[in-house]
């Protein structure tokens, strides 16, 4: 009897063992989530795992189409939720229609608006993400930042002894007693801890800026993060995309009231630009000047005040902005982008000759944008520092980094979701933004972008 039961297991043992074996190594690998991030630039779709999906993908015309095959995937709600995110407003695409098209392998048709240029690529586990597989959809014609900014309204240029009305109404809420600064004297020292710059103004100029007049200055705003990236995060839930995004807006808007200045926000939504695109894109618009808006965090929660950043070439000024140098330049790597597609364009920009004299006028834009900042907030520190951040990284663009607070202090949290902070934030950013052009005459460039 003994004999018989040790038979019938090992019988039992020889024909299920195959089957669990086969089960597993056929295991369908679950879609944890999925995201779609539609942009004017491109549409981004996001499919999280934590196994890396192979893949497939082809092209179909008439009508243009776009087929993801998925080998080994589990055919899930949360990947059929992927139908559901795809909105109206989507440039690049109508709609997802996700269905198995033979055993081990499940479809996504994308039916598009146009011909597009689509980029699918996996991004391997970082932060909080685990594998991603990544599709871009580019449209096939890339839009032109330049001819769509010449194709909007200029305002009318009213008398240079009055304001834009929206612009007066807006700087009534913050100091009045702000006057340039005059860039031949000498940085005032910082006081310990938490402090503000104090110094004494000199004169006001003339209310005839001949800098503001001369021709059509541009001026490129840059909400940090977005998308993929989220940036800092606020202990009261705020993430530093949203902040950054709303305050650029907030800039572009008193920017366009000024006369013959005009706004260009880099990123207009919750979605990803790689950092050297950011510099890419300023550069297509002619920007006289670029500034990018973040919210600094901290691992302790008292960290505050304002802080503003200029590019260096020789290390940073400090190992704090040596830290967030490298904080702000993984934002690559969370947000993901397609190291597979090497872009000669960028390369050029980023490896042009010597920066030297841009960083010194970036220097002079900061102090400028320090001290206005310093009229409504404390300072982290008392004077504008550098460290290497790649998005400050433009040959012949004077270009800044604002840390306009610590999203990671609650305190600072709350004023940086106060809309009147965030108009006097706007407001000393363009304070700083005018004092400049008003010292520093904007040299003559050509009405259109350098061809590729």
């Amino acid at each position: 009897m003994l004999r018989a039961v040790v038979k019938l297991t090992a019988l039992l043992t020889l024909f299920w063992l195959p089957l669990f074996w086969a089960s597993g190594a056929h295991a369908a690998i679950a879609i944890g989530s999925a995201r779609v991030w539609p942009a004017q630039d491109y549409t981004r779709l996001t499919l999280e795992s934590k196994q890396a999906i192979s893949h497939n993908m082809f092209t179909v015309h008439n009508p243009e189409r776009l087929v993801i095959d998925l080998e080994d995937v589990e055919l899930s709600s949360t990947l059929n939720e992927l139908a559901r995110l795809i909105g109206n407003n989507d440039p690049y695409i109508t709609s997802v229609r996700i269905g198995r098209f033979k055993p081990g392998v499940v479809r996504l048709v994308l039916d598009l608006k146009s011909e597009v240029k689509p980029q699918l690529f996996i991004l391997k586990p970082v932060g909080e993400y685990g594998y991603r597989l990544v599709l871009d959809v580019y449209p096939a014609q890339p839009l032109d930042p330049l001819m769509a900014l010449l194709e909007k309204p200029t305002p009318p240029i009213p008398e240079a002894a009055s304001a834009p009305a929206a612009t007066a109404q807006i700087a009534a809420e913050t100091p009045a007693a702000k006057e340039p600064l005059a860039e031949e004297k000498p940085e005032p020292a910082a006081k310990p801890g938490v402090g503000k710059v104090d110094v004494p103004p000199p004169a006001p100029p003339a209310k005839n800026i001949p800098e503001l007049r001369a021709r059509m200055l541009i001026v490129a705003i840059d909400a940090g993060h977005g998308g993929e990236d989220p940036g800092a995060r606020g202990r009261n839930g705020s993430y530093e995309k949203n902040v950054t995004l709303t305050i650029a807006r907030k800039v572009k808007t008193l920017i366009d009231d000024m006369p013959n200045m005009r706004g260009v926000l880099i990123r207009d939504g919750d979605y990803f630009i790689p950092l050297g695109m950011r510099v890419v894109k300023a550069r297509k618009v002619n920007a006289d000047l670029f500034v990018s808006i973040h919210a600094d965090a901290f691992i302790k929660p008292d960290a505050r005040g304002s802080s503003v950043f200029a590019l260096s070439e020789h290390g940073a000024t400090s190992a704090a902005a040596r830290w967030l140098a490298k904080k702000e330049n993984e934002a690559d790597l969370i947000g993901g982008v397609n190291i597979a597609v090497k872009d000669p364009y960028l390369a050029r920009t980023l490896l042009d000759l010597s920066q030297t004299a841009t960083i010194n006028d970036s220097m002079k834009l900061a102090k400028h944008v320090l001290h206005e900042l310093g009229g409504i907030n404390d300072l982290h520190r008392g004077q504008v520092e550098q460290a290497g951040f790649a998005v400050l990284k433009s040959p012949d663009i004077p270009s800044i980094l604002v840390e306009t607070a610590f999203i990671s202090n609650p305190s600072e949290e709350r004023r940086l979701n106060d809309d009147d902070y965030q108009v006097k934030l706007a407001n000393a950013i363009l304070g700083g933004i005018k004092r400049y052009f008003a010292q520093n005459p904007a040299l003559s460039k050509p009405k259109f972008a350098q061809a590729e």
